[in-house]
């Protein structure tokens, strides 16, 4: 009875770690380091972005996310990229920082496990010409598992739930790499997280199948100026990993003088997205909802996500210790 019972908690966290194989955000265009560490600072900015996310709402036990990242590029002169949110109207700095940092801290609540961590990543950028930027990065990501202990009830004292590591935590450590390509007209990128694909130890005894499997993302924009201030943007994110299908993400915004913009996408078998945000000096905000296509809309009626950053860079920041990038 008792391995049962470990068994039955062992089969709750690996569908949970299953579960959260693919993080899911659908303004990933707000903030692509979430996926890739080499976009830590490839525009030029000092910026902070939060961003969280409530799944299936209604749903007992959905999952919710919270995630605080920061990005900055080691810079010796003024240094910006003049653009919008999406990365538009790039030109040539006039300095030789190269050097880009980043860290994300996260908490994932889904079912019975909590999951929290952080990511930290460190970017080389590199001009191929006047107006192309070729990225590099590699991550080291920490996440700590542990299930609540307040749903579950123990009525033998001898239980081997009291004695597992899951009721103290387990953590996992892992590294990433990612590369990207961007452009006065178009952003590229592709990324691999969870390269060590460590897995849960409990005691002495290792559980190879909950381990967490190494995911794969790419993304591209294209930008079509319809006028001055208009942009027409289609976007395509590529998400998969070994046990999990391949999911797309194929949207269209449409971005009026980097100040308001609003579009709509669709995540292949999952939803249909839709989202909307604007621009005030340095403060960006965005908004989506889901509007979920799988058999637990009968449960739930949508996710939505609120993105809220930070960013700074328009004025001089100089860095007396940078010589040597």
């Amino acid at each position: 009875m008792k391995r049962i019972f470990l068994i039955l908690i062992l089969a709750a966290l690996g569908i949970q770690i299953h579960a959260q194989q693919l993080p899911v955000y659908s303004q990933y265009l707000y903030n692509k380091f979430l996926i890739n560490p080499s976009v830590a600072g490839s525009d030029g900015y000092t910026s902070i972005n939060l961003t969280t996310r409530q799944q299936w709402i209604g749903y007992e036990g959905a999952p919710q996310t919270y995630s605080l990242s920061a990005q900055t590029r080691l810079l010796k002169q003024n240094y910006i990229i003049r653009e919008n949110v999406f990365n538009k109207k790039i030109f040539k700095p006039q300095t030789t920082g190269r050097v880009g940092l980043g860290l994300n801290i996260f908490s994932d609540i889904n079912g019975l496990v909590r999951r929290t961590g952080f990511s930290t990543s460190y970017s080389y950028h590199l001009w191929m010409d006047g107006s192309t930027q070729l990225s590099f990065g590699l991550g080291f990501n920490g996440y700590f598992y542990k299930i609540d202990q307040d749903q579950i009830v123990v009525e033998d004292p001898d239980d081997p739930w009291l004695y597992s590591d899951l009721r103290k935590g387990v953590f996992i450590p892992d590294f990433s790499f990612g590369a990207s390509i961007v452009n006065r007209k178009y952003t590229a990128g592709f990324s691999v997280l969870e390269l060590m694909e460590g897995f849960v130890k409990l005691g002495g005894e290792a559980y190879n199948e909950l381990k967490i499997e190494r995911t794969y993302y790419l993304f591209g924009n294209y930008d079509f100026e319809i006028d001055a201030k208009t942009i027409l943007q289609p976007s395509l994110l590529v998400k998969m990993s070994e046990q999990l299908m391949p999911q797309a993400d194929i949207g269209l915004t449409w971005n009026y003088d980097n100040r308001f913009w609003i579009g709509a996408a669709f995540r292949t078998g999952s939803a249909i997205i839709t989202n909307v945000g604007f621009r005030k000096d340095k403060f960006f905000i965005g908004y989506s909802f889901d509007f979920t296509l799988q058999d637990i809309q009968r449960s739930t009626y949508g996710s939505h996500e609120f993105v809220l950053a930070l960013k700074f860079g328009d004025t001089l920041r100089k860095y007396r210790w940078l010589d040597r990038y």
